[in-house]
Formats: structure tokens, C-alpha cells, sequence
């Protein structure tokens, strides 16, 4: 990396305080001796959560040098709800110091772009490294590793226990369950996602029977379907694989997925248990297959049972809206799933959409319309807003409900009107819900519970709201546009061109106009766009992916490392505005 001037780390503020330190609030002063990461997250991002597990091994091997910082950094209006994120920081089981910054002031002190975004703060407070996206564990490695030797000669590092506090455990049946299914028992099973379990419930949703597994069984499990066989098949989400549970016997066997999660490059389709899967949040059987949400790279794979396979049924990997065939659509963490004897709906989170699949495998768009906007508002469905849903649930007469997470609410769209209404409010992050007879049981993650409803007659009057995604807008001028991807090779790697590029770059915008040129995929990390300064506004969608390989001429077989991150920028087009665009995907901005 070219030599440059060092950047002394800006202070940590955040109007929402601090969680995990005791009450303490800290600051980079009470930080110096040790190296920090801070960690740009939001919870509704699975890349964050993947983030989270990376940082898992680092945070343990070096818990005298290092400390970890994650800085919450919102996206939808429900994230910057101080409860919300103490509920997320739990959930996901945080165990570092988490800034809570509703405002973004930390975001934009950093000139943060994406999430996740990991900046490196050395023992003297000064910025050495920022790396945007999943796949950096291994040169953080080497990076901690490298500052660890130069600070100690230096006398600069300081060893010792750092400042997490854990918080008080809180005792209830459930912690955060994920999703549930109906037995033929009449009874419930739930996925109690934060310890890593299955609950079987009485029919009354309450009583516990028995509890499956625990964190060396599943390691936040959350979707659940039920098999012709009578088994039941489960997302492992953070294990990246599929499990069976016989309720008959109590035997769980793995099914699918090799417990690595999928990167862009590995197989898509294969024996089952030889396939890497990559966060899988919902299940549901439809057409004599199992269909799966794998939110983790944004499309729905199937596992056929009789054959032993799996496969990717729909999505590209980008992250977005794009109906069409199944092949070429667009899908944005899609977390839950229902199926009716002709469509499959999906819970599409981070476009707050309701979308379906139909029996020719043409993807289409019910509710929502796109990555930034969304709200609670009723009515025609072009025109109707979702936040963040994580499931949907068929309804007897074609209609189908939809557990509105971050609205708090189950929602209903009919098909045969095109209305969205809504059905119920005051719940806590509904994640999911089962008909039961004439009555909805409902996941209330958040209430740690089940909650019994009777379906209305007539819908809630909710007074409508509309949101967009809240981030500072790039000055950039009308015409051309140097678009850079920086990417520096981490220490002891490079690029491996031995089978061709190592790169990719994918260019869009919303609107579609607002690029003239430039828009499509090629293999530069860095290209000339042409706005059309006829259009005052929009966003530039970017995904980039690089791969290294270790520096090492006398292994034949060096091991490599996938980089990639999806951003999507606010631009305002104004005269006198930047003619450059840099966004780091790893190392810093020459």
C-alpha cells in the first residue's frame, strides 16, 4: 500500500449511548494501548450478521489485544429504536461494546458507505485499514497479528482485559423465536433462535413440551416445514444447513450443507450435503420439493428429498427488486415463505416487499418497491408500504398475511382485490405466523412468545406512514462519473489471474435513467459512468467482488479469500459536484 498521511480516528458519539459496558460511556482515550475494530452494522443486514460470526474467532484469539466495537448504524426507522437494538444485541448474541448511533454520526465521521463496514484503529488512534463487506477475517489476522509485533516493540500496545460487560440473563420459555409450524399433534414447534433450540408446545401455544438440541445442534435456527413423512426439515441458519427432526423419535439428521457458508464461485447445485449453503431463513414444501430463502446471498435454492440434491431455483445474487424468470430476478434477503397450490410467497425483507413465485418460475412483485423505501400504509397495493417483513402465511380464502416485523403488525393482501389492510398492531417483531383453525398464532419475537389472535372481520385503521432510508446524499456533477472500487490486496496476498480475472464489478441505478453509460458488468474494478443530468437524484447500486490468494510461490495450492460488498449510494446530480466516486472494498482510499 502506497505511503500516506495518518488519520487520527475521529471520537465515537452516538445519541443512543452504549450497550455492554456497564453503563460506562467510552471514548478512544479509554481505548488507547489496544487495537479496535469497529464494526458499521445494522441487524436487519444478514452481511452484518455473517460479519458478526467472522469476528467470533478474532474477538476470542485476541481478547487481551483487540477490542471489537460495534457501531449500530440504522437503516429502517425501527432500527433506530434504542429497545429495538438492545433486542438485537441479545438476539445475535454481541459480546463486545455497541455504540447505538440512531443519527449516523459515527457513519458519517467514518465516510462510511455500506454495511458492514470494519475500520482498524491502531494503538495510537490512528485509522489504518477499512474493509467494506464479508471475507476479511483472514487479513484482519495478519493485519492484528502485524500491529501487535510493531506496537509492542514500540511499547504502544497494552494488554489486558477489555471493556465488555455482559448483561443480566432474563428468564422466560422463549428467547427470540424465529419461526413456528403446526403439528399434527395439534401442538406447536418453534424455533427458539437464540438458544439454538426447538421447542415442541402444547396445543394451547404456551406449555413446553420438550426442548430439541441446543448449540451443538443448531446455532440459530429459524424457518420450519413440515414433510409428507411427518418430519419436520429446518433452516440452521448460522450453521448454514438443513436438519431434519422426526417428532416421533427425536432423531435430527443434517440433510443439506457442508456447515461452510456459500461464496460466490462455489457449487450451485449437487449431493446435498457436499453444497455449501449460505444463511437459509425459511423453508416451505411446494411442488414435491423443498424450497429455501436463503437470504445470505439474496435467491431460493430447492432440496429434493427423493434425489439427495440441491439447487438454485431463482435469484442471481444481486440484491434488489427485478421481477421476471426466475433465472434473471432480483431478490433482496428473502426470509419467509408460503405456499399455495399455485404460488410460493416470499417475505422479502430488506426491500420490504411481498413477491411470489408462479408455476411457470416467473417471479413477480405484490407489495413493495425497492431497497429505500418503505413505511405502514394500507390500500391499493402499488401504492401500499411494508418494513422489513420476515414472513407470510397463506390464509384460507387466497389472501395471505404477513408478519410486518419492524411495523410491528400482521398485514393481509388479497389477491382478488389488490388491497393490503391491516390486521393487527401492537405486536412485538412478528417473525412469523400459523393458522390454527379459525384463529392466527402468532411468532411475537420480541415478546419472547406465541400470541393467539382471532383473524377480524374488518381491518385496523392505522394511520399511514412513509419512509425512506435516511443517509447523506453524494454531491456528484452532471456527466461523466470515475467510479473506483479500491481494493488493495491484503498483507501476504494477491490478485490470482491464473484462471482468469479475479474481479467483478455489477453497475446499476434507481432510476434507470440516471445512467446514461456505464451501467452492466465487467471485470475493472474501476469504470467512467455518464449521469444524465436531467435527473436531480437517484442511487447508484454497486457490487463489487475481488479474490486473493496467499503470496506464497512454493504452495502450489494457496488458499484464497472472497471480498464483496453491494452499496447502494445516494447521489444528488449539482453542478460544481464530486466527478469522482471511491468506495473501499478493502484497505483505504489513495
Amino acid at each position: 500500500m502506497a505511503t500516506r498521511a495518518r488519520v487520527r480516528a475521529p471520537e465515537l458519539i452516538g445519541e443512543g449511548g452504549w450497550l455492554n459496558t456497564g453503563g460506562k460511556e467510552l471514548t478512544l482515550a479509554d481505548l488507547r494501548g489496544s487495537i479496535v475494530i469497529l464494526d458499521f452494522w445494522t441487524f436487519c443486514c444478514v452481511n452484518c450478521l455473517h460479519v458478526l460470526d467472522e469476528l467470533r474467532e478474532l474477538e476470542e484469539k485476541h481478547r487481551d489485544t483487540v477490542v471489537i466495537v460495534g457501531v449500530h448504524s440504522p437503516k429502517f426507522v425501527h432500527e433506530a429504536d434504542h429497545r429495538a437494538v438492545v433486542d438485537a444485541v441479545e438476539r445475535y448474541g454481541v459480546h463486545h461494546p455497541v455504540l447505538d448511533d440512531p443519527a449516523l454520526a459515527t457513519w458519517k465521521q467514518y465516510a462510511v458507505r455500506a454495511w458492514p463496514t470494519l475500520t482498524v484503529i491502531d494503538p495510537e488512534g490512528y485509522v489504518v485499514a477499512q474493509h467494506s463487506g464479508e471475507g476479511h477475517a483472514h487479513a484482519l489476522e495478519t493485519l492484528i497479528s502485524a500491529l501487535e509485533t510493531e506496537h509492542a516493540a514500540k511499547g504502544t500496545l497494552r494488554r489486558g482485559d477489555g471493556p465488555y460487560v455482559p448483561p443480566e440473563p432474563v428468564a422466560t420459555d422463549l428467547r427470540f423465536p424465529g419461526k413456528a409450524v403446526r403439528l399434527p399433534s395439534g401442538g406447536f414447534l418453534v424455533s427458539d433462535t437464540t438458544r439454538h433450540q426447538l421447542v415442541e408446545l402444547e396445543p394451547d401455544a404456551e406449555t413446553v413440551v420438550r426442548r430439541i438440541g441446543g448449540s451443538g445442534t443448531f446455532n440459530e435456527p429459524q424457518g420450519l416445514a413440515l414433510l409428507p413423512d411427518g418430519r419436520v426439515i429446518v433452516a440452521d441458519t448460522v450453521n448454514h444447513s438443513l436438519r431434519t427432526y422426526d417428532p416421533a423419535t427425536g432423531d435430527v439428521e443434517t440433510v443439506a450443507g457442508t456447515g461452510r457458508q456459500w461464496w460466490q464461485g462455489s457449487p450451485t447445485a449437487g449431493p446435498a450435503r457436499e453444497v455449501d449453503l449460505s444463511s437459509p431463513w425459511d423453508v416451505a414444501w411446494w411442488g414435491g420439493k423443498v424450497w429455501i430463502a436463503m437470504a445470505g446471498v439474496h435467491q431460493l435454492w430447492t432440496y429434493d428429498p427423493a434425489s439427495g440434491t440441491v439447487e438454485v431455483a431463482a435469484g442471481t445474487t444481486n440484491e434488489g427488486l427485478v421481477d421476471g424468470p426466475a433465472a434473471e430476478a432480483w431478490f433482496a434477503q428473502p426470509s419467509g415463505l408460503a405456499a399455495t397450490e399455485d404460488r410460493l410467497w416470499v417475505a422479502d425483507s430488506e426491500t420490504s416487499a411481498l413477491r411470489y413465485v408462479d408455476r411457470d418460475l416467473t417471479v413477480h412483485t405484490a407489495v413493495g418497491t425497492g431497497l429505500f423505501d418503505f413505511g405502514h400504509r394500507d390500500g391499493a397495493a402499488g401504492q401500499a408500504l411494508l418494513q422489513h417483513p420476515l414472513g407470510v402465511t397463506a390464509l384460507p380464502d387466497g389472501s395471505v398475511a404477513v408478519s410486518d416485523t419492524y411495523n410491528h403488525a400482521l398485514r393481509r393482501y388479497d389477491p382478488a382485490t389488490g388491497e393490503v389492510t391491516t390486521l393487527a398492531t401492537d405486536l412485538r417483531e412478528p417473525s412469523d405466523a400459523v393458522l390454527d383453525g379459525e384463529e392466527i398464532v402468532v411468532v411475537e419475537s420480541a415478546r419472547h412468545r406465541l400470541t393467539r389472535l382471532r383473524l377480524p372481520e374488518e381491518a385496523v385503521q392505522v394511520d399511514a406512514a412513509a419512509h425512506r432510508t435516511q443517509r447523506p446524499a453524494t454531491d456528484v456533477a452532471p456527466g461523466t462519473l470515475r467510479l473506483d472500487v479500491v481494493f488493495h490486496a491484503p498483507a501476504g496476498q494477491k490478485l490470482d489471474e491464473r484462471y482468469g480475472p479475479s474481479t467483478r464489478l455489477l453497475v446499476s441505478s434507481t432510476p434507470p435513467g440516471l445512467l446514461a453509460q456505464g451501467a452492466g458488468k465487467g471485470t475493472d474494478l474501476s469504470r467512467e459512468l455518464v449521469l444524465d443530468g436531467g435527473i436531480a437524484e437517484g442511487v447508484l447500486h454497486v457490487s463489487a467482488m475481488a479474490a486473493s490468494c496467499d503470496d506464497d510461490p512454493a504452495n502450489e495450492y494457496p488458499a484464497c479469500h472472497v471480498h464483496q460488498q453491494d452499496w447502494g449510494v445516494p447521489v444528488r446530480i449539482t453542478e460544481g459536484g464530486d466527478t469522482r466516486l471511491a468506495l473501499v472494498l478493502a484497505g483505504l482510499d489513495a
